[in-house]
């Protein structure tokens, strides 16, 4: 008589199952998924913490393939790859129907789990960013004038304002307002225009005098227009 053998569930048996549930709306409920494994609710919570936590690595684990996706097919280096790749993780993003589901389903929840500091999504998403950041910052590509942190945190949160707008101020998500946050990408990673080195006339309140063309306005450097510009403009007072 040859004896039947029971195969015991192990973490990554959890791990896999909410994933499938997610990826196919079914709601995720720690107390039916230990019954549906035969184990104890405790061994369940001791293998994922908890259910916001085994979401988390639920979505990190669609989220990172995604994005290594980006980073091959995207050619070349420098500004137009970081957005190329932002584009690419966000467009793609953007048209997820399960992501979309989750979202309608529980608007306050899915908030949490994508956009919360204490969300290890959205930390790690941070986290990620800024490694590529980093590398094109080593490769001499970008020379961007923020903080490499504070860039990718605040390239993170654009994206979550573009993707997830539908739940933070009722506004359907549009592509159009994803290549508006791909521009302010590219803006941010770019230096900015050289100061003036000395107020124009005018600045103080004089009129400046007109100009007479000496020169052919081709000639004249950009930073000249910068500075022309602002003369026009009356600085208001300081507290």
């Amino acid at each position: 008589m040859t004896e039947k053998t029971t195969t015991r569930a192990t973490p990554a048996d959890a791990f896999r199952r909410a994933r499938r549930m997610w990826l196919k709306g079914e709601r995720i409920h720690l107390a039916s998924l230990s019954a549906e494994l035969n184990i104890g609710r405790a061994t369940l919570f001791r293998w994922v913490g908890n259910k916001d936590l085994l979401l988390g690595e639920v979505l990190w684990s669609l989220y990172e393939p995604l994005r290594l996706e980006a980073l091959s097919a995207t050619p070349g280096n420098g500004i137009d790859f970081v957005v190329g790749v932002y584009h690419h993780i966000n467009s793609t993003l953007l048209h997820s129907q399960p992501l979309r589901r989750f979202i309608r389903e529980d608007p306050e929840y899915a908030l949490k789990i994508l956009t919360s500091s204490q969300s290890t999504l959205h930390s790690r998403t941070v986290e990620a960013n800024t490694r590529t950041l980093r590398d094109q910052m080593a490769g001499g590509h970008i020379n961007p004038p923020l903080n490499v942190n504070s860039l990718s945190y605040f390239m993170v949160r654009l994206a979550e304002s573009c993707l997830y707008s539908d739940i933070i101020n009722g506004r359907e998500p549009r592509e159009e307002e994803l290549e508006d946050a791909c521009t302010a990408v590219r803006v941010m990673n770019s230096r900015p225009m050289p100061e003036c080195p000395n107020p124009p006339n005018g600045a103080n309140g004089l009129k400046s005098p007109p100009l007479t063309n000496t020169w052919p306005v081709r000639s004249l450097p950009a930073t000249f227009f910068a500075c022309a510009s602002s003369a026009d403009q009356t600085a208001p007072d300081r507290p």
